[in-house]
Parts: structure tokens; C-alpha cells; sequence
């Protein structure tokens, strides 16, 4: 049922813990939770094609597998992606004593994200496809750099003591 019937519904009700209240009320939570959980595999899908785009962007027209030391390169550049935007700001907090504080939030989010994804590299592993396998470096070629198809792409866990 669209939340606008729903709307006209629950206006139309006499009383509110009728029986007819009570499962329209029923019906628009469980119409907001299921678009809650939509919308929370949107931004991840999303998240992860923003860093599938990184990559298509670091590795250009190359059409043969990057070996394992150019992969490792290649990560090590992508956690490095936020250095000027850091550097950015640390020097707009230097000049203005008064706003110190003015980029706090970015620069916290940033520092979150980057400690985060260091963690996974040295750890578990980044999730990402394996760009050293042939098979697997064609594929991510043929992507079209839409999120929606990231779900067709097999990925891989890469970790930097897979890259040694």
C-alpha cells in the first residue's frame, strides 16, 4: 500500500486504538523500516562503487593484471587519497586560531575511514576484487561504473600479507 492511501486511511479513523488504527499503524512501520533497509544497502553499494571508480580511474587503459607489488602500490595510493585534504585543512585550523574547530567533523570522519580501511589492509583484508587474477581483471574492465551491478562482481578479501 503507498504512504499517501495510508496517510488518507489513518485520517478517515475514528479513534485511535481502533482496530483498523492499529494495523494501519502496523502497516506504515513495517512501509518505513523496509525503505530504512533499502536505503542502507543504497549507501553501501554506493560506498563501494566510489572505491571500485578509485581503482578503474588508478588503473586506466592497462589491460593486463597488475602483479602483486603494482596491487600493493596501487592500495597504499588509495589510503593516501585524503593526505591533501587533511593537509587542506590543518592549514585553515593554523591560520584561523578563533575557528579552530571549523573542520572538525570532515577531519574526524576522514581520520575514522582511513583508520578503518588501514586496519582492514593489515588485517583481514580490503574487500575488493584480486586485480592480479586475469580472469577477474577482465571482468572489473567490462564494469560499467554502475553501483547497481557491483553485485554481479566476486569479491575477494586482500590483505598486504596476501600481497607479500
Amino acid at each position: 500500500m503507498a504512504p499517501t492511501s495510508l496517510i488518507k486511511d489513518l485520517n478517515k479513523c475514528k479513534h485511535p486504538n481502533s482496530r483498523k488504527t492499529l494495523a494501519l499503524a502496523k502497516k506504515a512501520k513495517r512501509f518505513n523500516n523496509r525503505t530504512k533497509i533499502k536505503f542502507g544497502h543504497a549507501v553501501k553499494s554506493n560506498i563501494l562503487g566510489e572505491k571500485f571508480i578509485w581503482f578503474t580511474e588508478a588503473v586506466g587503459d592497462r589491460m593486463i593484471p597488475l602483479s602483486k607489488s603494482e596491487l600493493d602500490e596501487l592500495i597504499t595510493t588509495y589510503l593516501k587519497r585524503f593526505d591533501d585534504e587533511i593537509e587542506q585543512i590543518n592549514l585553515k585550523q593554523s591560520i584561523s586560531k578563533n575557528r579552530s574547530n571549523q573542520h572538525a567533523s570532515r577531519l574526524s570522519i576522514i581520520q575514522m575511514t582511513l583508520e578503518r580501511e588501514t586496519s582492514e589492509y593489515n588485517g583481514a583484508g580490503i574487500e575488493l576484487m584480486d586485480l592480479t587474477d586475469a580472469a577477474k581483471f577482465e571482468n572489473f574492465k567490462k564494469w560499467d561504473g554502475n553501483s547497481v551491478n557491483l553485485q554481479h562482481l566476486k569479491l575477494d578479501r586482500i590483505s598486504k600479507k596476501y600481497l607479500q
